[in-house]
């Protein structure tokens, strides 16, 4: 049974809590919960490691000038901040930024910056409002010739932020943020609201799951980018939950933390496609929302307190350094 939630503004904990409850592919074990919180310094290692290498991807390739440009821009990031992962056997797409060959989130990142880099105007409203399919080409080209995934939904999601940002805040997502007057948790329903590609919510077996991932991620990012200050200043941040995508289940996987029904388990490690919203996508999901909310519970009573987004952070890093994972789920969708 898992615990009562005593705070959930946004609805993800609720929302998911029947889902892991009632879930016949997917399954926490909490000995592992409580075994990989034990772990976590060592696995961590000294306070603000993990942090500070974040941090070192955000100078590295996040543009960033302090102005309601950069608020922009990572809106527009996040935004397009999904599905990076090539079909099997396929190369990854990826970009060479500095003479560095990246791939995924920081490949994304670097593209949008290598773009401004080039004086494309990729936080005015109306340039992404009216961009062309050829425009989005150039911006995310490879030097291996691929294309992106999901380009034409990507393209989409470009033309939406313009008109939104144009329509709702007069084209600047900075007066969406004076909007949330330092909440996070407003700012996240006010995307969600406004931008209908970050509506992330799902349907199991007729009740609503609110994810909520590019939408939470994007205030994080906001937070981040801007060092908790001016734009990125939030009082409520440990209101947030973790941002579910198909990395954190592979580490939380790894560690035991989460366990897979056999039949779903060799689908997974074959690489075989999951549907968007079928229940056993749904399930991964929610299952990772509760396990890393029932790891900061534990990481807390040990005398390690963490807000979610921050064991988000670490637990992405650290997927990102072990070379030994067994392959995470694939589902094609433009929330994460």
């Amino acid at each position: 049974m898992l615990p009562a939630v005593e705070i959930d503004p946004l609805g993800v904990l609720s929302s998911t809590r029947g889902v892991v409850e009632e879930g016949e592919h997917v399954w926490m074990n909490s000995e592992q919960i409580q075994a990989l919180s034990e772990r976590w310094p060592e696995l961590i290692g000294p306070a603000g490691v993990s942090a500070s290498g974040l941090a070192a991807g955000y100078d590295r390739y996040h543009f960033f000038d302090g102005s309601e440009r950069s608020v922009n821009w990572i809106l527009l990031l996040d935004a397009l901040n999904f599905c990076f992962w090539p079909e099997k056997d396929q190369p990854r797409w990826g970009i060479t930024y500095q003479g560095e060959l990246l791939n995924g989130y920081w490949a994304e990142a670097a593209a949008l910056t290598r773009a401004v880099e080039e004086g494309r105007p990729i936080w005015d409203a109306a340039y992404l409002r009216d961009m062309s399919r050829e425009e989005l080409a150039l911006i995310f080209r490879s030097e291996q010739e691929q294309q992106i995934p999901l380009f034409e939904e990507r393209l989409t999601h470009v033309h939406e932020v313009g008109r939104v940002l144009l329509e709702r805040f007069d084209g600047q997502f900075s007066q969406a943020v004076a909007q949330a007057a330092g909440s996070a948790v407003r700012l996240v329903q006010l995307l969600v609201e406004a931008f209908p590609s970050f509506r992330d919510v799902a349907r199991y077996r007729q009740r609503e799951v609110r994810f909520f991932k590019r939408a939470q991620i994007c205030v994080a990012d906001l937070h981040a980018l801007f060092r908790g200050q001016n734009w990125g200043a939030f009082y409520d941040l440990d209101q947030l939950t973790i941002f579910a995508d198909y990395k954190l289940p592979q580490v939380l996987r790894h560690f035991g933390v989460l366990e897979y029904h056999p039949t779903l388990a060799k689908r997974i490690d074959q690489q075989e496609p999951l549907p968007a919203g079928s229940e056993e996508e749904i399930e991964i999901r929610a299952a990772t929302v509760w396990a890393c909310e029932l790891l900061r519970q534990a990481l807390a009573a040990r005398g390690l307190p963490m807000k979610a987004i921050e064991i988000d952070q670490q637990l992405w890093l650290l997927s990102q350094r072990i070379p030994d994972m067994r392959p995470y789920h694939r589902t094609r969708t433009i929330y994460y």
